[in-house]
């Protein structure tokens, strides 16, 4: 056999051992990327498990509304299905709750303050973040405050669970900042701005029907004076969107959940911090102008079935698309 057979019958041999040791090495790769993104799980699912740990103890040793309470049951119950589900997806928003603290003074008097926290999907690696807040003090003492309360945490608890800690350095320590000379800690209001956290928020809420006319007027005219926007779906089922100011947000919630219905929930509910968030900033976010009521092709019997299509479209304008899956349970499509 001369050299030039002998290369040419060896040409798929060394073709097809390339094409093996390419395998092995895209196999290697996947297979070194599964492992990292089993290692990422492991380690969100323990961080998880960790902070509903803490909450469950939180509530256990608060048991009364006004000493403890999760301001946001959306976010724990995601919390807890991650946990629980292996398939789950990380959860959408933080656990947020209040810790309220009450503190004897020397003249017998009781001061209060309220602890507002929210805990980040990678706590306890990264530390909570928390703003201690009473009427009793000024806003330079506030903002001291809660500098000092972050540098105690940062020093002491870097990657540890730390609200019962944070708790008790509120009790032993804030009652001393009301009468604090801060004639040298100047404050300008750009600083008290930015170590203030404006938090936007968007809630998705669904009804089993919107048919009621006062209760359609009443959520135009909350949103209207809460300063909200977003839109009401009437019929069967209702679907209604509103964002803004978190604190705006759950006000509107508490007063739609009390009305009569036959079931209605959040969703979704997504929220942005915004450092130092001012009224620009907060518009910016925005992907309502205004809250109106939205009626897509209403038909059926009753006239109370709107085209889910048309909706699909109008979230998709508004860079919402995703939502419709949230909600119904399918993938929405665009219709010309």
């Amino acid at each position: 056999m001369t050299d030039s057979c002998r290369s040419q019958s060896g040409a798929p041999h060394v073709a097809a051992e390339g094409t093996a040791a390419a395998r092995r090495r895209s196999e290697s790769r996947t297979g070194r990327r599964a492992a990292a993104a089993g290692t990422t799980k492991m380690a969100n699912q323990e961080e998880a498990e960790i902070q509903i740990s803490e909450l469950d103890l939180l509530s256990s040793m608060f048991p009364y509304e006004e000493e403890f309470a999760v301001t946001d049951q959306l976010a724990l119950a995601e919390l807890k299905h991650y946990v629980e589900n292996e398939s789950a997806e990380v959860p959408s928003s933080k656990v947020q709750f209040t810790l309220n603290v009450k503190k004897e003074m020397p003249n017998a008097s009781m001061v209060e303050f309220s602890m507002a926290c929210a805990l980040p999907f990678k706590y306890p690696t990264v530390l909570p973040e928390i703003t201690v807040r009473s009427s009793l003090l000024s806003r330079s003492q506030q903002i001291l405050l809660n500098s000092d309360l972050k540098a105690y945490l940062m020093q002491n608890f870097s990657g540890e669970p730390c609200m019962l800690s944070a708790r008790e350095w509120v009790k032993d320590h804030a009652a001393g900042y009301i009468d604090k000379d801060l004639s040298s800690f100047s404050v300008t209001a750009s600083d008290a701005t930015k170590s203030e956290v404006t938090v936007f928020t968007r809630l998705w809420i669904y009804s089993h029907h919107i048919y009621n006319k006062q209760k359609r007027k009443n959520i135009i005219d909350w949103a209207k004076e809460l300063s909200l926007s977003g839109f009401c779906m009437p019929g069967k089922p209702g679907v209604v969107c509103v964002e803004g100011l978190q604190s705006s947000c759950e006000e509107f919630w508490s007063r739609v959940r009390r009305l009569t219905w036959k079931r209605i929930l959040i969703r979704h509910r997504e929220d942005v911090s915004l450092e130092g968030g001012g009224h620009a900033e907060i518009q910016k976010q925005r992907k309502f102008p205004t809250l109106e009521e939205k009626c897509f092709d209403a038909h059926g019997a009753r006239g109370n079935h709107m085209d889910l299509g048309q909706l699909y479209n109008f979230l998709e304008e508004k860079g919402c698309a995703d939502i419709f899956q949230m909600y119904f349970g399918v993938e929405g499509h665009s219709r010309s």
